[in-house]
């Protein structure tokens, strides 16, 4: 497919993350934020209590992760279900569109922890070459 070809589809499309006034671009902030990817790919796994979570999600702070599930919460991403009971509890859960941003962000990741070797690599020839940062 040619540039001309691409240019026409995305006038097609009804959203374009390309565009600043994009509403899509603001979720794709959400997905692939160190957080928001992080998480998503961690619910991939299964439902998970907040705690629980944050222990699978390495580093990530208390407050951090609340504000990352509340925006894919808002984006139709999490599931997030109160049980009321005493003291309450909250599991988090992906929705079948979370699940799909999912698969296809673990494939991503995936591939990424594949090539590391090649990355690091890399990164080493410049260092060598430019001097380390």
């Amino acid at each position: 497919m040619n540039s001309t070809q691409e240019r026409a589809e995305e006038q097609d499309l009804a959203y374009n993350v390309f565009a600043k006034a994009c509403p899509s671009r603001g979720t794709l902030e959400h997905v692939t934020g160190r957080w928001g990817g992080l998480t998503l790919g961690a619910l991939y796994e299964g439902s998970m209590r907040f705690n629980e979570l944050r222990r699978r999600v390495d580093g990530v702070s208390e407050k951090m992760l609340s504000q990352t599930l509340h925006a894919l919460e808002r984006d139709g991403l999490v599931h997030r279900e109160a049980q009321p009971t005493n003291p309450p509890r909250v599991d988090y859960e992906l929705t079948p569109l979370g699940r799909e941003v999912a698969e296809r962000l673990l494939a991503l990741i995936h591939c990424v922890e594949g090539r590391m070797d090649d990355v690091l690599a890399a990164r080493e020839r410049y260092d060598d070459t430019r001097g380390a940062l």
